[in-house]
């Protein structure tokens, strides 16, 4: 891993016309880190991806992405949006979707190389989307969208990886099964990773920090400081519970 912070925001604020959504983001994500984004509904979570992104200015402040400036289509960022499945045409085949991680969206247009075949094929293996790789996107399960969308984010060889709710609407032996493959492909792959979640619990065995956006201002800590229960309670306005199992795993509940 390289000496330049994956992320840093140093006195960022971000506003959607005249309401700043939050301000006081000063922190550093190093490379490596699995990071849970985190945060009531409204708080700005999304927001912060697509400052990450260069889809979104600041309104005070700099961010740096892997030392320089975002900027859009910046090739060392892999994105996966909220509703990846109901994005895509209905028409559209599992490999070439993946196909379009490399081509910007020109699938469509002249015959895939062999170079750009092997990239597809790495992807769809390093994701277990082997078996279902010339199905139509529509036709696929929950997870089994979730692990295309993901292979499609990787397929360019990126350094780090957004994932904007992956989990919702998934079961809780698929969320388990997508949480496990995100910790195998950051190992393996070298990522940074950042996840917006509401719930945290999935995510907890893989997580080494958290972004919460907490009273319109922007933190980070190690998860240890973030499993917190006054913390927790505060950031979602219900009493929290922080409970560890006799295996010493921990995950939180409402009181």
């Amino acid at each position: 891993m390289g000496s330049v912070n994956a992320i840093e925001l140093d006195g960022v604020s971000v506003a959607r016309g005249d309401r700043v959504v939050w301000s006081d983001g000063t922190f550093a994500v190093e490379p490596g880190s699995f990071v849970a984004v985190i945060g009531p509904n409204g708080s700005g979570k999304t927001t912060l991806l697509q400052l990450v992104l260069g889809l979104l200015p600041t309104r005070t402040g700099e961010v740096r992405v892997l030392g320089s400036v975002p900027a859009r289509g910046n090739a060392q960022i892999g994105y996966v949006p909220q509703s990846y499945g109901t994005v895509n045409g209905d028409l559209v085949r599992t490999r070439d979707l993946v196909r379009m991680g490399l081509d910007g969206g020109r699938w469509g247009m002249g015959r895939p190389s062999a170079e750009d075949r092997r990239r597809v094929d790495a992807a769809l293996e390093a994701v277990g989307a082997q078996s279902f790789a010339n199905r139509r996107v529509s036709q696929l399960s929950g997870g089994q969208q979730q692990r295309v969308a993901i292979a499609q984010a990787i397929v360019g060889s990126p350094r780090i990886l957004l994932l904007d709710e992956p989990l919702a609407n998934l079961d809780i032996k698929t969320q388990r099964e997508i949480v496990d493959l995100l910790g195998v492909l950051r190992e393996r792959l070298d990522l940074t990773i950042l996840v917006v979640v509401h719930d945290l619990n999935p995510l907890l065995p893989q997580l080494t920090g958290a972004i919460y956006l907490l009273d319109g201002h922007a933190h980070y800590a190690h998860i240890d400081d973030v499993v917190d229960e006054e913390l927790l309670t505060h950031l979602y306005g219900t009493q929290m519970r922080v409970v560890r199992t006799p295996h010493g795993d921990l995950y939180t509940r409402s009181a």
